[in-house]
Parts: C-alpha cells; structure tokens; sequence
C-alpha cells in the first residue's frame, strides 16, 4: 500500500516557511554565519582559534555552527567577517516584494 506524503515547496526561507517573526532578518544572521563558517573553515581554524581571533569563547563557535547565532547582533557577525578578511557589501534595491520592514513605534 502506497502512503500519499504531501510535499510543500519551500519560499526559500526556512524560518518564513515556519511562519517565524521577523523571517527575513533570521534569514540574514543565517547567511553571515553560514559565511563567517566558510571563512574558518577555507583557514582552517580550529573553533578555539577562530574564537581567539574573534574575541569570542569557543563556545559561541560551536553555537554558531549549530545554527544558534541569536547571541550576535548584525554589526557583531559583519565584524567577524572583516576580522576573517571578508569585506561585507550591502546593496539596496527597488523591492519585487514585501520584504523585512522596518517598524517605527509611536
């Protein structure tokens, strides 16, 4: 007997597919860790020198490898990556869609 698996294609961002707050900014974070993991690697760092190198515990190597970079803020992961020799580019375009939006409190 065959099983029918319903099967959803994805948007491309993980966090928006499951319905997270904020999806496109998680998705941001994700990316430069994803870099800064690249950039050790193509060094290879180990985790506690690349934390050296960073000013970091190795602790927070392993969580980011892990997916758990909720402890850095943007400018932090940009700082890696300048530390790491990678210059970081931030291009603005006309939007095609809705994207992550700033909102201003009254």
């Amino acid at each position: 007997m065959k099983k029918h698996v319903e099967v959803t294609k994805s948007s491309g961002n993980i966090f928006k597919d499951l319905n997270l707050p904020d999806a496109e900014f998680h998705l941001l974070k994700a990316d430069l860790a994803i870099a800064i993991l690249n950039a050790i690697e193509e060094k290879h760092l180990t985790q506690a020198k690349a934390a050296e190198l960073l000013g970091i515990a190795q602790p927070e190597i392993s969580k980011l490898k892990n997916g758990n970079f909720s402890r850095f803020g943007v400018e932090r992961l940009f700082q890696f990556l300048n530390v790491l020799g990678r210059n970081v580019d931030i291009r603005i375009t006309k939007a095609r869609r809705h994207g992550w939006q700033m909102v201003h409190a009254a």
